[in-house]
């Protein structure tokens, strides 16, 4: 475990760093994230998502209070929508966990997203690395549960798992294949407000991911999707989940999985990058090249090829 990362102020000063838009703490964070690489990816990464109002925040605390009480220390990354104004988090996912955050064993950071498509922050691969340094063997990264932030989530994790409510007055929840595709474990959450309307969700659920996932989930032919019923008010079916995740684990090919994120994170970072140097360097242009595409005096392909030659220099021209 690297110093600076041992105590939760060291840590939170750590991803605050990572977060920053600064080039001089970049240099700073990256060093950091080199240190931290060798130590890092030993944890159990869970990503949750479901609608607003499903009860993510507390399904999380529930469930990792009792991963502290089984000896684990639980990171849980909540991604904020972002104040249009100020930047910062406005949902306060620490205010919702309260119990959970004064555990011994956990470490909370609410991280605003800051515009990044669905939600999801756009260093939260580099801040799950950090927090892995720093010894939390199971990191949990919730999202707003809106847009694309599943997709992001699923493809930054080792298990994605969708809450549902039993009696959302929608039955067709479960044929949004878009969504649901992308899960390794449903959980029909809240499920002690009506157990016939739960039980009615898990069978609907299940026979819309044999008809969609054609015999197999996300993960692969070795594991077809598991669709529980849980309560973080009474704690009813909490451990079965976790029990679900674990069972995942053993089914699928880690390391494999593993690679593709690394190399996803690789590609995300180039892309990120090419875009804040576009914006650096022609940014002033955009305004202009945007009014002819929009007046009909200059085509959309002919701009963008234009404002690209500029960019990456006229090969033509040396």
């Amino acid at each position: 475990m690297l110093g600076e990362l041992a105590s939760r102020r060291g840590l939170a000063k750590a991803i605050t760093l990572l977060e920053s838009s600064l080039p001089a703490h970049r240099a700073a964070a990256d060093a950091l994230l080199t240190r931290a690489l060798p130590h890092s990816g030993g944890a159990l990464r869970l990503g949750l998502s479901g609608v607003p109002g499903v009860g993510k925040s507390s399904f999380i605390e529930a469930l990792g209070l009792q991963l502290i009480a089984q000896g684990h220390r639980v990171a849980v990354l909540a991604v904020d929508p972002s104040s249009s104004v100020s930047g910062g988090s406005i949902l306060g996912d620490k205010t919702r966990m309260e119990r959970l955050a004064l555990a011994e064993g956990a470490f909370i950071r609410p991280s605003p997203s800051r515009g990044v498509l669905g939600g999801v922050a756009s260093h939260t691969r580099e801040v799950m690395r950090l927090v892995e340094a720093a010894g939390y063997d199971v990191v949990i990264v919730e999202t707003v549960g809106v847009g694309q932030s599943e997709v992001a989530v699923a493809g930054m994790t080792d298990c994605f798992c969708l809450l549902q409510l039993p009696n959302s007055g929608d039955e067709l929840q479960a044929i949004k294949r878009g969504v649901m595709e992308l899960a390794d474990l449903v959980v029909i959450h809240k499920a002690d407000i009506d157990k016939a309307a739960a039980t009615r969700a898990q069978v609907q659920i299940v026979s819309s991911l044999r008809l969609h996932g054609q015999g197999h989930g996300p993960s692969g032919a070795a594991w077809v999707p598991e669709v529980l019923q849980a309560s973080s008010q009474t704690g009813e079916g909490v451990p079965e989940v976790w029990a679900a995740v674990q069972r995942h684990q053993q089914a699928i090919d880690h390391d494999a999985r593993r690679h593709r994120q690394d190399l996803a994170w690789l590609h995300e970072r180039v892309q990120d990058g090419l875009r804040h140097a576009f914006q650096t360097r022609l940014g002033h242009r955009l305004p202009d090249i945007e009014e002819q595409v929009r007046a009909g005096t200059l085509a959309a392909s002919t701009a963008a090829r234009q404002l690209l030659q500029e960019f990456l220099g006229d090969p033509h021209h040396g």
